[in-house]
């Protein structure tokens, strides 16, 4: 018998707010543990939550973008149970009125179209972190991102393969950064993914057992753990035995998933409306003020490049993975406008020293206006588009302009046609079997000459004004 996969996913996005959800301790990564806590975060009795606006905001504003429905009536719930990085002894979350619901993004997965349905999104709070340090003799908590905002982004069962899983969580990476609200960052934990994982056999409408995994913190670990999860389940299912639910770590060191505990269903938590906090109204005038916020999405601002700039689809999702790398790329275009060229030279020159420094463009010490320059003496034929490519990375290094580079390093093309002359004539004079040959029709010995004259000129003489004078001098 053969098996299909059945993927379904959820996120946990971490919001870019400066505090937590329900009070006004601090959200930054990577301060001492146990320093941006207090009473209301610790759970301390009679502290109370107060919800985080910006964060309703940019639950909506992410909404929005998701195509979803936004409730106007919503409200949190206590999620109860115990664990030692839970200081409530419960999390605050939402469960039957989540803020949005309903919606909807659209994939592109090897040049064929899909819609992954998105369930729900809700707000709730994190959890802290327990440390199972080996020099210690136990295990250690750090509360300080217990009560951080979180976005959890549950789709619809409906995915069937490793890959579109992964190039889902891209777009809605891409989609949430765009957005400002979540950074994004999966190895800082503020964009978590837990795919839930069941098989069943080809043709069949009715879902198998269903298997979490966690412990996922990359791209590549999430594609491996799935394809290891649909190998795993397939064999035990074709050996007649059965699946059991439970809660799988993806091991990295063994590269495979191991048993974390059994799952727990929805009713084990006992949910109930928390009591410390009011129903959440939303009014179609908020949502309204909000939706005049968004930005050109990824998606949109991808096509757009195809269109406006004619670029290819693959050149601009690359340009349009990152809102400030896309604004670099039009800030470019407006001061110099050859897209294609400073398509090639962001992707290519930009992004290669980005990359070995472990920059982002928001801190490229070469700045649009610098590319700019750079581009413009080639085309005004200061120099050729190889010497730019091989002065780019002094040009980010030293911070001097291209200009200054091309003065100080005399690398400035020859163009004076006189001066072309003379050595192109000493070159005739020095070849003449190859100079009978082009007269006779062997016209491929032209290029032979040419890389005499550029060789005699130390590489400096323009090679298209070469090409012509060169191409006249023989005709002559």
């Amino acid at each position: 018998m053969s098996y299909e996969a059945v993927i379904g996913l959820e996120v946990h996005a971490q919001l870019l707010t400066r505090s937590k959800m329900f009070c006004g301790c601090g959200t930054e990564f990577g301060l001492p543990p146990n320093t941006q806590v207090c009473p209301v975060c610790l759970g301390m009795p009679g502290s109370l939550p107060v919800v985080n606006k910006q964060a309703v905001e940019m639950a909506i504003r992410a909404g929005l973008a998701l195509n979803c429905s936004i409730r106007p009536t919503n409200r949190f719930a206590r999620k109860n149970y115990f664990y030692p990085d839970l200081p409530k002894g419960y999390q605050i979350s939402q469960y039957e009125a989540p803020i949005c619901e309903y919606g909807w993004i659209d994939l592109a997965v090897n040049g064929r179209s899909m819609r992954v349905r998105i369930r729900r999104a809700h707000l709730e709070e994190d959890a802290g972190k327990n440390i199972h340090a080996s020099e210690a003799p136990g295990s250690l908590v750090d509360f300080n991102r217990a009560g951080t905002p979180l976005l959890e982004i549950v789709t619809e069962p409906e995915m069937g393969s490793a890959e579109e899983v992964v190039t889902y969580l891209k777009s809605l990476r891409d989609l949430l950064v765009y957005l400002d609200v979540c950074d994004g960052n999966m190895e800082e934990g503020s964009f978590r993914c837990e795919p839930n994982l069941s098989l069943r056999p080809v043709g069949a409408t009715t879902l198998g057992t269903k298997v979490e995994l966690k412990n996922i913190n990359s791209f590549k670990f999430v594609k491996e753990a799935l394809e290891y999860e649909i190998g795993r389940q397939t064999k035990v299912l074709l050996e007649g035995k059965t699946v059991h639910q439970e809660t799988r770590l993806w091991d990295i060191e063994r590269a495979q998933t191991v048993v974390m505990r059994s799952k727990e269903e929805a009713h084990d938590y006992r949910y109930f409306p928390d009591p410390d906090l009011v129903p959440l109204s939303i009014s179609e005038e908020w949502i309204a003020e909000l939706r005049e916020t968004l930005q050109e999405l990824p998606q949109a601002r991808l096509q757009r490049f195809v269109t406006e700039y004619s670029l290819s689809e693959y050149d601009a999702g690359v340009l349009t993975s990152s809102r400030a790398l896309a604004d670099y790329f039009e800030r470019c275009v407006k001061l110099f406008n050859q897209p294609k060229t400073i398509s090639n030279f962001v992707m290519g020159e930009l992004l290669r020293e980005l990359n070995q420094t472990g920059s982002d463009v928001e801190s490229s010490p070469v700045s649009p206006e610098r590319l700019v320059e750079l581009l413009g003496l080639v085309d005004n034929g200061s120099i050729s588009l190889k010497m730019a490519r091989e002065l780019f990375p002094e040009v980010y290094a030293s911070g001097k302009s291209p200009e200054q580079l091309v003065e100080e390093k005399g690398l400035r093309q020859v163009s004076d046609e006189g001066e072309l002359g003379k050595i192109i004539v000493s070159v005739i004079q020095s070849n003449p079997t190859q100079v009978v040959q082009y007269r006779e029709g062997k016209e491929t010995v032209l290029g032979f000459l040419m890389g005499q004259v550029m060789k005699a000129s130390g590489g400096k003489a323009h090679p298209q004004k070469v090409m012509e004078l060169l191409k006249k001098a023989l005709a002559g």
